[in-house]
């Protein structure tokens, strides 16, 4: 249990059974009687954001989030399988939690998942993956002083933006925190 005063921006608490971050934190004393703590709270769960005050004597629950370094198995069709590195239990991620994480999960990625109660909350991937085009049109020659980019899609369906000299079979390394081209991978 954590006392009011423990209380700050970033720190995880459990309110009705739901993991929960505090998003932005304010502190004031009035002149008279307790001092009072206002925090923004952002559900883990839902994505839901509310304000709740606390008083100086309040206390407030510990949330009890385990990370787990996990390993990409397979792909069922409708989860995604995850094989814990330690225990080997198998944890299974729909699309709507992976999000567009899901273009960049390769076999054998080594990724970290967040739980809190044996539910998986968030994934973190790598932050670089290299993939290979499966298709683009030919680039262009002559209009290299700018950064020119054209569309290129990659084996799983996932388009991108790349620069005019990458060709179909080239290895592009991705940036999986925004999904943008990062640069060429140098063949042999």
């Amino acid at each position: 249990m954590y006392s009011a005063s423990d209380l700050k921006k970033g720190l995880k608490i459990e309110i009705d059974g739901d993991p929960c971050v505090i998003t932005n934190f304010d502190f004031s004393k009035p002149g008279k009687g307790q001092a009072i703590y206002r925090c923004k709270i952002k559900n883990l769960v839902s994505g839901n954001q509310f304000e709740k005050s606390y008083r100086s004597g309040d206390k407030v629950e510990r949330c009890a989030l385990v990370s787990r370094a996990c390993t990409f198995s397979y792909n069922d069709g409708i989860n995604y399988v995850f094989s814990d590195n330690e225990t080997f239990e198998e944890a299974l991620l729909g699309e709507d939690l992976l999000g567009d994480a899901k273009h960049f999960i390769v076999d054998d990625m080594k990724v970290e998942i967040l739980f809190h109660n044996d539910r998986a909350l968030d994934i973190t991937l790598p932050n670089f993956v290299e993939m290979v085009i499966a298709e683009t049109e030919p680039g262009a020659r002559g209009d290299t002083a700018t950064n020119v980019m054209k569309p290129a899609k990659l084996a799983n369906g996932y388009e991108i933006n790349v620069p005019i000299f990458i060709n179909e079979g080239d290895t592009i390394r991705i940036d999986t925190r925004d999904g943008v081209y990062s640069d060429r991978v140098s063949k042999g």
